[in-house]
C-alpha cells in the first residue's frame, strides 16, 4: 500500500495534469504591476493606516492575546467597530479576524435545522461553507436568477426562517445582484438578507459606504447583516459585520467562529479604524478605479463590470495560464483563475484595477491579451442555444407512470400548433426502436402521428431493464454526448418543430456507470430544455414527485408542468401544490379506452398552451 504522503503525491500530479496546481512560492511577483491584488484604493501602504497600527503596537502589544470573551482585544477593536458602524448608519458593528469567520460566523448564528438558506451558484467559498454547516436547507440558484431564487423560496414557506445569502459584488465574475429587486423579492417571501459588501465596501455608494448604502433606501428593509472585509478596499485585514444590535448580540453569543478565536491583533484593528477614516474621502480615488475599469472592459470588448474586477474567460486552465504568462514576460502581475475557484469551463483571467494603475499600464495590458475576436472563437458559449428551444422533454418520477400517454398527449397538442415530432433517445424491452411493442409505436398508434414525426431512438436494446444494464446486456456503452448531439441535429433538422422527448423510467436512471456516472438528469442539464414531470396520482407520490423535484431543482431545473397520472386524488395534488409549489398541474385519468379520440377530448378540457410557451 503506497504511503499517505505518495499518495497525496498522486493527487497533486492528477492536479497538475489538469492544469490546476497552485503554489505559494510561484506567486511571488516582485518589480510587476499589480493587476491581481484586491488593494483597490492602494491604502495597504497609506502612511495614516502605518502610523496607526505602530502607535497601537507600542500601546497594546501584538497580539490580541485571547478570545474577545476572555479578555482579548482592546479599545483599538472598539475604535474599529464603532467606526464601521457611523459609517454604514447602523446600530451596531463586531469584528472578525477574516471576512471568512464572519460569513461562517453570521450564516450558522441565524440559522439552523428547521430553516432555509439561499446561495448563488457563484457565491465565495466562505458562504458556501457556511451555509453546510449551518445544518439548514441549502438551496442554490443560478447566477443572479431572481425567477429561481423566488421558486425556491416559495417551496420552503414552511421553514421557520428563510435567509437569502449574495455577493454584493461578485468576487470572481465582477458582476452584481440586482439589489432593489432582490430586497423587494425578500420582503414578498418573507426572506431575510444577508450581503456580502468584501468586492462594494470602499468603492460604491456615497463615501464608499457600499452597494447597499448606493441604493439609497430610508430603511434596512430585510437586511439583517452586511459584512465588510478589511482586507480589499480597506487595506487591511479583518472583517466587520454591521447591523441591529440585536443582531450583534446574536453573533457574540452564537456565532463560534466569533466565540471560539483569538482576538484580531490591537494593530490591525487599530489600522482598519484608520482606513475606515481614509476610505470615506477617497471620492477620487474611487472615481479613478470606476474610469480605468470601464475603460479597459471596454479596450477588451467585455461589459464594464460593476466595480474593480474585470474577468477575462480563457475557457481552459492551460489558456488561462498561458495568456497570463504572456503579460507576466512584459512585466504585469495578472493571475490565473481556475476551477474549483470558478466553474468549468470559466477559467480565465481575473483583472483587479486600482486607483494607482495607469492608462499606459491598462494599454499595456489589453496588448497582451488576444483580441476580442480571437478570444469569443476560442471559449464556447456557457449559456444555452436556442437550438434546442423547441423540444420538451418527458420527465418521470418512476417508470410504467404514463409518461408514453403524456407524450401521446403532448405530442397531439404540438401537432395542433404546427410541425411536431417524437423521440424516445433509448429505447429498451424491445430490439426495434420503432416497431410494435416500442413506446414509439406506441405514441405513434395514440397521436396518429405520421411515420416522418416518429423518430428512431439514437439506441435500442431488447433487455427490459435500466438503459446502462440493457447496453452492457449486449455489450454495448451509451455515450451521453452522442445523445446531446442527436438532439442538436434533430433540431436543426426538423427547425421549428416541436419534438416531444421521452427519457426512459426515472429521471435519475444512468445511460452509464463507466468511465465516469452519466444520468439522464446530467443530459438534462446539460440540455437545459423545457420539461414536463409525470408522476402517479396515488400512493407514494408524495415522496417520489418531491425527490424527483429536489434533484431536477439542484441542477437549475424546473418544470413548466405536473402531469398526475390515475384516479384524482385532491389531497395530494393540494399537497404538491404547496410543497412543491407547482404553477401548472393537470391530471390525466385512466381512460377506459386508450384511444386517439380520448386524447382529444382530453385536450379540449386543458389548455397545454403553457407547456409549449416559446
Amino acid at each position: 500500500m503506497a504511503t499517505f504522503e505518495r499518495q497525496l503525491a498522486l493527487e497533486m500530479e492528477r492536479w497538475e495534469a489538469r492544469g490546476l496546481r497552485r503554489s505559494v512560492d510561484r506567486e511571488v511577483a516582485e518589480g510587476r504591476v499589480d493587476f491581481v491584488s484586491n488593494d483597490y484604493l492602494g491604502l495597504s501602504r497609506h502612511p495614516d493606516l502605518i502610523s496607526a497600527a505602530q502607535e497601537a503596537l507600542a500601546i497594546d502589544g501584538a497580539g490580541g492575546r485571547a478570545s474577545r470573551l476572555l479578555g482579548g482585544g482592546g479599545a483599538s477593536h472598539t475604535r474599529a467597530e464603532d467606526a464601521a458602524r457611523d459609517w454604514l448608519g447602523a446600530e451596531a458593528a463586531l469584528l472578525f479576524p477574516s471576512g471568512y469567520q464572519a460569513n461562517l460566523g453570521v450564516v450558522s448564528a441565524l440559522v439552523t435545522r428547521g430553516d432555509a438558506v439561499f446561495s448563488d451558484a457563484r457565491n465565495h467559498a466562505s458562504i458556501v461553507d457556511a451555509a453546510r454547516l449551518s445544518r439548514a436547507r441549502v438551496y442554490i440558484h443560478a447566477h443572479l436568477d431572481l425567477d429561481e431564487l423566488d421558486r425556491q423560496l416559495a417551496s420552503a414557506s414552511g421553514a421557520r426562517r428563510r435567509l437569502v445569502v449574495t455577493e454584493a459584488i461578485f468576487s470572481m465574475d465582477g458582476d452584481a445582484p440586482h439589489l432593489a429587486e432582490l430586497a423587494l423579492l425578500c420582503e414578498r417571501r418573507d426572506a431575510w438578507l444577508v450581503l456580502d459588501e468584501a468586492h462594494s465596501i470602499g468603492l460604491s455608494g456615497p463615501e464608499g459606504a457600499g452597494a447597499w448604502a448606493a441604493l439609497g433606501r430610508a430603511d434596512d428593509g430585510p437586511l439583517v447583516a452586511r459584512i465588510l472585509t478589511g482586507g480589499k478596499a480597506l487595506g487591511v485585514g479583518g472583517a466587520l459585520v454591521v447591523g441591529s444590535n440585536a443582531l450583534r448580540e446574536q453573533l457574540v453569543n452564537r456565532a463560534r467562529s466569533f466565540v471560539f478565536t483569538t482576538a484580531p491583533p490591537p494593530a490591525l484593528a487599530a489600522a482598519l479604524a484608520q482606513s475606515i477614516e481614509v476610505a470615506r474621502g477617497a471620492d477620487t480615488e474611487r472615481a479613478r478605479v470606476s474610469e480605468l475599469a470601464r475603460g479597459l472592459a471596454e479596450r477588451l470588448g467585455l461589459a464594464a463590470p460593476a466595480a474593480a474586477i474585470l474577468p477575462v474567460v480563457a475557457g481552459t486552465p492551460e489558456r488561462a495560464l498561458e495568456w497570463a504568462a504572456a503579460t507576466a514576460e512584459v512585466g504585469l502581475d495578472v493571475r490565473a483563475v481556475r476551477p474549483p475557484t470558478v466553474p468549468d469551463g470559466a477559467s480565465g483571467l481575473r483583472v483587479v484595477l486600482h486607483a494607482f494603475n495607469t492608462e499606459a499600464e491598462c494599454d499595456e495590458l489589453a496588448r497582451a491579451l488576444p483580441p476580442a475576436t480571437e478570444r469569443a472563437q476560442l471559449v464556447p458559449a456557457s449559456a444555452p442555444t436556442d437550438a434546442h428551444a423547441d423540444a420538451l422533454f418527458v420527465v418521470g418520477t418512476d417508470t410504467d407512470i404514463g409518461k408514453t400517454v403524456v407524450s401521446a398527449i403532448l405530442l397531439r397538442a404540438a401537432r395542433r400548433l404546427g410541425k411536431a415530432a417524437y423521440w424516445k433517445p433509448v429505447q429498451t424491452g424491445t430490439e426495434s426502436g420503432t416497431g410494435e411493442g416500442s413506446d414509439t409505436h406506441a405514441v405513434g398508434e395514440l397521436a396518429e402521428a405520421a411515420p416522418h414525426e416518429l423518430l428512431r431512438p439514437a439506441w435500442s436494446f431488447p433487455l427490459p431493464a435500466s438503459p446502462h444494464e440493457a447496453a452492457a446486456d449486449v455489450g454495448q456503452a451509451i455515450d451521453p454526448t452522442r445523445v446531446h448531439e442527436g438532439l442538436a441535429g434533430l433540431t436543426r433538422t426538423l427547425e421549428g418543430a416541436r419534438i416531444v422527448v421521452e427519457l426512459a423510467g426515472g429521471l435519475l436512471v444512468p445511460y452509464r456507470l463507466e468511465p465516469d456516472v452519466a444520468t439522464q438528469a446530467d443530459w438534462l442539464a446539460t440540455a437545459r430544455v423545457p420539461h414536463v414531470l409525470v408522476a402517479r396520482s396515488g400512493l407514494g407520490t408524495l415522496n417520489h414527485t418531491l425527490l424527483t423535484l429536489e434533484a431536477l431543482r439542484a441542477r437549475h431545473l424546473e418544470p413548466r408542468a405536473l402531469f398526475l397520472v390515475g384516479d384524482a386524488h385532491a389531497s395530494n395534488r393540494a399537497t404538491l401544490v404547496k410543497l412543491g409549489g407547482f404553477e401548472h398541474v393537470f391530471e390525466l385519468p385512466w381512460f377506459d379506452a386508450l384511444t386517439p379520440a380520448c386524447l382529444d377530448d382530453w385536450l379540449d378540457k386543458n389548455d397545454l398552451a403553457p407547456v409549449f410557451a416559446r
